[in-house]
């Protein structure tokens, strides 16, 4: 007792004035929540003060642990929902299809082409980040309990992809060996299903509950990021100051460019040479859905104004738009799940010094694919998807929370990535399907619509 009471003050010696500074900043930061001040302003608030505060503070020569310690708590707080959302979530999301014959058709092409897109947005997201080198300003030593980790040999990667132990291998954190096993689990729920729904429905509708359950605890801690961003980039501001923090600009140039990038080749290329229509008119067509998701940064949110685009404006059926959409929603993150957590992940190596091999590489972007999917439509959870994509690397969870602070301004790009890939998929379906009205398409807007009154 006596040891906890001279610890208890020694804490409040050392870091009086950081504990001050942060319970004022949390008050001026929950005012701002109360004023309806918009989530990612007060991100970028929160950014804005712990680069003011960790500079003051190391100008002062005082201690910015105690202000740390809230953003050390933040980041436990995501890591304990990695294992239950990547099951549920996925579980959840392809079991709702109605039969094996949807998911053989329709449905093996639409994952298809979303998890396709999401690995060339990986790759991509990958390749520029190598070239930008996003955090090779910073240097941070490896969190403590952190230990490199040796590079596993190809077999011995495989089997530790497999499943074997589920239990155990979610209690170690080994979250592809779940994913997989989830995915089995799903298929199992649809074909059954399709046979005796009545069997499957109490499991169903657990899921779909465990589901929204673990959504709302997603955006409990997702209500938090303006707290935690500004504890730790003060921490990060103390120990390195700005000239270490400008390097930060990097990680959004790289992603934006990489974004910019997939939007441009991938989507207008598939545009172009698969669905064989103008990819500036398509462009145009979707840009209702392009200014919801950018502004919204919900791909959930997006969805209604999704629907009306990809049948009123793109003119595919409303067979392929009422799956295809509402699945997109749920799994196609060629910006969250594809370039975010690649960019991530060769930022967090730059800064704690860690090597990343061709294995490595590998390994990314199959666990980007993956760990996509189920990933929560909503602002946030594509922390989740890169903390998946992290874990399997043994790389610091940490760097994710220093890349926290201008995640809010990246987001808004992604999510229109999303978007825009779910209309592509779309189009892209529907042509492989005859449910594509063509003439509709290349008319002008005018005609497009007596088109579709008619219809």
């Amino acid at each position: 007792m006596e040891q906890l009471h001279n610890n208890l003050l020694d804490a409040i010696r050392t870091n009086g004035i950081s504990f001050i500074a942060a319970l004022a900043v949390f008050a001026l930061l929950a005012w701002l929540a109360r004023k309806r001040i918009g989530f990612g302003s007060r991100v970028l608030i929160g950014l804005g003060l712990g680069v003011i505060a960790g500079i003051l503070l190391q100008t002062a020569d005082l201690e910015a642990a105690g202000i740390s310690t809230f953003g050390s708590i933040y980041v436990s707080l995501i890591r304990m929902l990695v294992i239950p959302l990547v099951f549920i979530l996925v579980l959840n999301s392809i079991s709702k299809l109605s039969n094996l014959d949807a998911l053989r058709t329709i449905g093996v092409k639409t994952v298809a082409w979303f998890l396709g897109t999401t690995g060339v947005a990986s790759v991509i997201g990958l390749l520029v980040a190598l070239l930008f080198k996003p955090g090779s300003g910073i240097s941070q030593s490896a969190p403590q309990g952190f230990e490199a980790r040796e590079v596993p040999t190809f077999s011995q990667v495989i089997l530790d992809l497999i499943p074997s132990n589920p239990v155990q291998q979610a209690a170690d954190g080994k979250v592809v060996p779940l994913l997989l096993f989830a995915l089995f689990l799903a298929v199992a729920i649809v074909k059954l299903g399709s046979r005796r729904p009545e069997t499957v429905r109490p499991v169903r509708e657990l899921v779909e509950s465990l589901a929204q359950i673990l959504h709302q605890v997603v955006k409990f801690v997702i209500r938090l990021t303006p707290y935690g961003v500004f504890a730790l980039i003060t921490g990060v501001a103390a120990r390195y100051g700005w000239e270490t923090l400008r390097d930060l600009g990097s990680v959004i140039a790289a992603s934006y460019v990489a974004l910019l990038l997939h939007f441009v080749l991938v989507f207008g290329g598939l545009v172009l040479l698969v669905a064989k229509v103008n990819p500036l008119r398509f462009f145009r067509k979707i840009y209702p859905t392009l200014a919801v998701a950018f502004t919204t940064r919900s791909s959930y949110a997006t969805l209604p104004v999704n629907l009306e685009v990809i049948t009123k404006r793109l003119h595919v059926s409303d067979r392929v738009a009422s799956f295809v959409a509402p699945l997109g929603a749920s799994i196609n993150f060629n910006g969250c799940g594809g370039v975010w957590p690649a960019i991530v992940a060769v930022f967090t190596a730059q800064v704690y010094g860690v090597s990343l091999t061709l294995t490595d590489y590998v390994i990314l972007v199959l666990v980007s694919i993956v760990s996509s999917i189920g990933v929560a439509g909503v602002p946030g959870p594509a922390t989740i998807s890169t903390t998946v994509v992290l874990t399997a690397l043994g790389l610091p969870l940490e760097g994710i929370a220093l890349v926290a602070g201008v995640e809010a301004l990246i987001d808004m790009g992604r999510t229109a990535v999303n978007a825009t890939g779910t209309t592509v998929t779309s189009l892209l379906v529907a042509n492989a399907e005859g449910e594509f009205d063509r003439d509709a398409f290349n008319a002008d807007e005018e005609e497009a619509d007596i088109l579709a009154g008619q219809a």
